[in-house]
């Protein structure tokens, strides 16, 4: 059994689902691990990982505009504030997704379906750097 850690880098330029499928894709490919599990895990409060569809745009802007719905912005029940309007929903957003992702590698890959992206899911207004750590065991 071997293991690979690797840090990525994804600089968002504020609230949205930014696609790191191919990053994840191309390292894994270098690593001649044929059968493993790869771990995604993003190390922030405020922004999450999920697993969506990549062929159509309007899955994105729908789940982006169904979080804002669920989870509003300048909400009076906040006390956690100093961070400006949108820390604590994005908090809350976080909660409600996932921080990590666990993906089975099958054949050298990760065996996600036909249409199916990795996506980084930035919950605050303004830019941001973030970091995802990628973690593969396998053989």
């Amino acid at each position: 059994m071997r293991q690979f850690v690797r840090q990525l880098g994804v600089d968002t330029r504020g609230k949205g689902l930014y696609e790191i499928t191919r990053p994840i894709l191309d390292w894994v490919a270098h690593l001649e691990i044929e059968t493993g599990m790869l771990t995604v895990y993003i190390r922030h409060t405020s922004a999450s990982l999920t697993i969506q569809e990549n062929a159509d745009p309007d899955v994105l802007h729908d789940l982006e505009t169904f979080f804002a719905r669920l989870v509003p912005e300048d909400d009076p029940v906040y006390r956690h504030t100093m961070e400006g309007p949108d820390d604590m929903p994005a908090h809350i957003r976080t909660a409600l997704t996932q921080t990590h992702l666990a993906i089975p590698l099958v054949d050298g890959a990760p065996a996600l379906g036909t249409w199916q992206g990795i996506y980084l899911f930035e919950h605050r207004r303004r830019p941001h750097s973030r970091t995802v750590v990628l973690h593969v065991t396998g053989a």
